[in-house]
């Protein structure tokens, strides 16, 4: 699978995610400050990851900002994206599954590489649901 990843900063945990994912078979694209010469805002990062997936150059995303809230907030400004920030295990799990997430917000600060890893593994084992009123619930948050 082919996977937008960015951050506003470099550091231990894009590296790790970006490790993660190439040794479970993904390609990346990267954004930001994993990018040379990019811009490495948040607002920035998290609108090129964003829309990067929406444009289907990537089948996901993977964001990281100091707090994570930051490149949510951006990449939730793009049509078609269902980013969510999450802190552990079950709920990036839930947000791929129930919501149909499309890209995962990691925190810089407060996410240790294991739990990341954690995160990672549910959040691309997992296949969002078919259960017709969630489905409905996906559309309806797309119309807004």
């Amino acid at each position: 699978m082919r996977v937008a990843l960015g951050s506003d900063m470099a550091g231990d945990l894009p590296a790790a995610i970006g490790r993660w994912l190439e040794a479970h078979g993904h390609e990346t694209i990267r954004f930001g400050a994993l990018a040379p010469g990019a811009d490495d805002a948040w607002p920035s990062v998290g609108r090129a990851v964003a829309e990067c997936v929406a444009r289907g150059d990537a089948q996901c995303g993977v964001l990281c900002c100091w707090t994570g809230t930051g490149v949510s907030i951006a990449a939730n400004k793009v049509a078609g994206i269902r980013a969510a920030l999450c802190s552990d295990a079950p709920t990036a799990a839930g947000a791929r599954e129930w919501n149909d997430a499309n890209v995962l917000c990691l925190s810089l600060r407060s996410t240790s590489i294991p739990v990341a890893h954690e995160m990672l593994e549910r959040w691309f084992s997992v296949v969002p649901t078919s259960d017709p009123a969630y489905r409905a619930m996906i559309a309806e948050v797309s119309k807004l």
